[in-house]
């Protein structure tokens, strides 16, 4: 199943949620992403269905092996676009915006290599 960029946002929200709280619910999404709860109920289903999380008796999100891989991805080109932005000057919020934005529609190889490129030079 591909991924759109709001699916990548579920996964990547969750994993942040992980590594800061552990345990995360819908709710808990809900309010990271400021958006509806019936949004999330949405994205969590469809992401289950696709493979990417699972959800307990308790009802906390779990990712799954491939869940986990999406959302560290999309994570490490947050982070790093975010540190690039405000490394060249650009305002936190614009940078965390911009960031947002970059790490969807940048392929891998091209952030790869970006990277690469970048961390050689220092």
């Amino acid at each position: 199943m591909a991924l759109h960029q709001s699916g990548e946002d579920y996964l990547e929200a969750i994993l942040m949620l992980q590594k800061e709280k552990g345990m995360v619910r819908s709710v808990d999404v809900a309010r990271h992403m400021d958006v509806s709860k019936p949004s999330v109920c949405h994205a969590v289903a469809t992401l289950r269905d696709g493979g990417f999380l699972t959800m307990d008796e308790d009802y906390f999100l779990h990712l799954t092996d491939a869940g986990r891989e999406v959302a560290e991805q999309i994570y490490e080109k947050h982070r790093f676009f975010t540190k690039m932005l405000t490394n060249a000057g650009v305002d936190p919020i614009a940078a965390e915006r911009d960031a947002c934005r970059i790490e969807h529609v940048i392929s891998e190889s091209s952030f790869q290599r970006l990277k690469k490129t970048l961390t050689e030079k220092k």
